[in-house]
């Protein structure tokens, strides 16, 4: 079965909508290895109206120029983009899709193909909340940043119940941002205090 695996880039504050001002002065080729290597994770990328738009307004064109991020933008024109909209769209970027029909159905249908080696989320907040609370997630690759953004919007919404996470790996950069990544895991047994004040450090 196909893993679905969300990556984004995200501040100390849970803020996963980036901020240009915040972001770029952390990227250096440690986190351009770690983004590598979630795109080789996937051969189908699951992404929002708003990241198609970011994206085919400008990885097209960097493909087309022939730079150093060339390959990178190649790589991103070859592979399958499902593009989750609730309007129709025109695609003028090579393999784009709109999503057919309900995305929890059509996420569990890929899920499902044997012909689909991974599913890929970058960025796409929204995308990747109704998966979570759908338990459609199998990894969150998150790059946090060392930074509390203070406004935009969080990846982690409102909700009745938690979510919790057993970590995978983890990897510390120069620049201060952690690489995590987590899984999605039951909920751990109920413990009152009186089962962990023990464990209280003793008054000096």
């Amino acid at each position: 079965m196909a893993k679905v695996i969300s990556t984004l880039f995200i501040s100390a504050d849970g803020v996963a909508e980036i901020d240009p001002d915040w972001h770029f002065p952390y990227f250096d080729e440690n986190m351009g290895r770690a983004v590598g290597d979630d795109y080789d994770t996937s051969d189908v990328l699951l992404i929002g109206r708003e990241t198609y738009d970011s994206f085919a307004g400008a990885w097209p064109d960097r493909e087309a120029a022939g730079g150093e991020d060339a390959p990178m933008a190649k790589q991103l024109g070859d592979v399958r983009k499902v593009v989750v909209s609730r309007q129709p769209l025109e695609f003028t970027w090579r393999n784009s899709e709109l999503l057919d029909g309900d995305l929890i159905d059509a996420v569990t249908t890929l899920k499902a193909d044997p012909g689909v080696r991974g599913v890929l989320i970058p960025g796409s907040i929204s995308v990747v909340q109704q998966l979570l609370a759908a338990g459609l997630v199998d990894e969150l690759r998150l790059l946090v940043h060392p930074v509390a953004a203070r406004k935009g919007r969080k990846l982690f919404d409102d909700g009745d119940s938690p979510y919790h996470l057993r970590v995978i790996a983890t990897e510390a950069f120069p620049t201060g941002v952690l690489r995590v990544i987590y899984a999605p895991t039951a909920s751990p047994a109920k413990v009152s205090y009186d089962e962990v004040k023990g464990q209280v450090p003793e008054g000096k």
